[in-house]
């Protein structure tokens, strides 16, 4: 099984330079993809104002999408639809078509991002669906999972794009002194951007996803 992810751009419709704006989101799948290695097919665009991934395991596309949410300027971001079950791929004249339970979760995850957007959580940028027939510990692992990416939406939601970019620096476990050099500021100015960040907690909440500590 792998884990197939949907994302589509918010507000695409109102980008001055659509054309612009997706070679700087290739761009940014492409860096996250060279400092975090971690898709079996990175994020490539579609249809639309669509793009289509696949990941070894939840884990892995959960780092790799808020390495890229993290990565994104101002002004550009992503919805993730992640659908866990089994995916595959159909011939056509126009090439192979993405098909399975995994796609068609990965499509309802992001039908749930968009109408929690509209509800009381607009930040949200992240839902994971599972594909009918997955077992208790999958089930269990997708809730918890759903409760922790509200949480990081909302921080990540809130960050100004210096934040997000010390933010990833940190991530990649640079430190603050190379990152103040980097930014033209002082290293205690990069700790406190950090801190009203809730960097920390990010960081803290990675290291429990992937099972170790900060």
């Amino acid at each position: 099984m792998v884990i197939a992810v949907l994302a589509d751009i918010v507000g695409s419709r109102r980008l001055d330079d659509r054309a612009a704006a997706q070679r700087t989101l290739d761009e940014t799948i492409a860096r996250v993809e060279k400092d975090v290695p971690l898709a079996q097919h990175p994020l490539v665009p579609t249809v639309g104002d669509e793009q289509q991934g696949l990941y070894r395991d939840l884990e892995s596309a959960m780092v790799s999408l808020l390495m890229i949410q993290l990565a994104l300027p101002d002004g550009l971001a992503f919805r993730f639809g992640i659908g866990v079950g089994e995916v595959r791929a159909v011939d056509s004249v126009h090439g192979e078509l993405a098909d399975g339970p995994g796609w068609y979760a990965a499509r309802a995850a992001i039908e749930i991002v968009h109408a929690r957007e509209g509800r009381a959580v607009p930040r949200t940028r992240t839902w994971i669906v599972g594909a009918p027939g997955q077992d208790e510990v999958m089930e269990s692992t997708i809730a918890a999972s759903n409760a922790y990416l509200l949480v990081r939406d909302e921080l990540v939601g809130v960050m100004n794009e210096r934040e997000r970019r010390l933010t990833y620096g940190r991530l990649l476990g640079r430190s603050q002194h190379d990152l103040a050099a980097e930014e033209g500021i002082s290293q205690p100015s990069v700790s406190k951007s950090l801190r009203n960040a809730g960097s920390a907690a990010l960081l803290e909440g990675l290291a429990a996803l992937r099972g170790g500590t900060a």
